[in-house]
């Protein structure tokens, strides 16, 4: 019985010895694959969710869609069939071709987005010029061997220097008051008659526009401030910004009328006489004498209404481009 149970115990030993080598290669490789499977699944989810911040930066860059979003290069397909006798394609190879697709994405979408940032720039400095052009250039105080101004031959709003014991009494001198129309001029304006119609606004334009035609600028300015001040939505209002500006630049005040130009201008680069206030703008830039703001009008005129410049304005531009030198 003894020797029985001893043989057992041998056989047993026997077998583990032979079959020990086979079973811990097996354990070893499980493990093995275990690790592998997770180091490659953590790359996996790192990359998906790097493609997801990519639509949701296209989808934020590209709000309106339509085709302007990229085409997105990592697509999943069905793996082709390797050839016999060809060795698999690496995990590993195949995050690293989808990360290089990822930052050549991200490449392109960084240059978009810095194009529409320096196209934006510039567009914005476009207005800036503009809108300086309207602003007169500061008086230049030339010295003179003349004595000073008095009181009552200084302009209106200028204070004559302090000479002396007169200063005082000279500071408090009221300027005088402006000329009154004369009996003649005040009838020849009662004479234009003012239309009554069931479009209000457009009567108030259209008694403006006939005292500027019988050549009444300031009464012209005053009626037709009234309008745009009244109907500033009315379908002719880019006409009633257009000629007051005109009343203003014919009235012989030319900065004040590059206000009133600019500003038909950028109130609706598409109102019927905006082109109109553009190429005006330069003219009164040019009366002005500023060479550098007059040309800058110009050229914006002949880039943003082409056809005006080439048609119906065209004399008009003609005329004024060649009153200046433009570099």
């Amino acid at each position: 019985m003894i020797l029985n149970f001893r043989g057992a115990v041998a056989l047993g030993v026997l077998a583990l010895g032979i079959a020990g080598p086979a079973v811990l290669p097996v354990m070893a490789q499980s493990a093995t694959t275990r690790t592998t499977t997770t180091a490659q699944t953590d790359p996996e989810l790192r990359l998906r969710r790097m493609e997801a911040e990519i639509r949701a930066l296209q989808r934020k860059v590209f709000p309106d869609g339509a085709g302007k979003t990229f085409v997105p290069e990592i697509t999943p397909g069905q793996p082709a069939a390797a050839p016999a006798g060809a060795p698999a394609s690496s995990a590993v190879t195949d995050i690293l071709a989808r990360l290089d697709a990822v930052e050549a994405q991200m490449m392109r979408l960084t240059a978009q987005v810095e194009e529409g940032q320096n196209r934006t720039a510039r567009l914005e400095e476009r207005l800036t010029r503009l809108e300086a052009a309207a602003t007169p250039p500061e008086p230049v105080a030339v010295p003179s061997a003349a004595p000073a101004p008095t009181a009552a031959s200084a302009p209106a709003g200028v204070r004559p220097a302090a000479t002396g014991a007169q200063a005082p009494a000279a500071a408090q001198t009221a300027a005088p008051k402006p000329a009154q129309p004369s009996a003649a001029r005040v009838a020849a304006v009662q004479a234009i008659e003012k239309p009554a119609t069931a479009d209000a606004g457009l009567d108030e334009y259209t008694y403006g526009f006939r005292l500027w035609e019988a050549k009444f600028y300031p009464e012209a300015q005053q009626q037709l401030q009234i309008y745009v001040d009244r109907y500033p939505r009315h379908n002719m209002i880019s006409y009633g910004r257009n000629l007051l500006g005109r009343a203003w630049l014919d009235d012989g005040k030319p900065g004040t009328a590059a206000q009133f130009f600019l500003q038909n201008y950028l109130a609706d680069k598409k109102g019927a006489r905006a082109a109109d206030s553009l190429l005006y703008l330069g003219i009164a830039m040019v009366r002005l004498k500023d060479t550098e703001k007059a040309c800058g009008a110009f050229a914006e005129f002949a880039a943003t209404y082409p056809a005006e410049a080439a048609g119906r304005l065209k004399s008009q531009y003609d005329a004024a481009r060649a009153s200046v030198k433009c570099k």
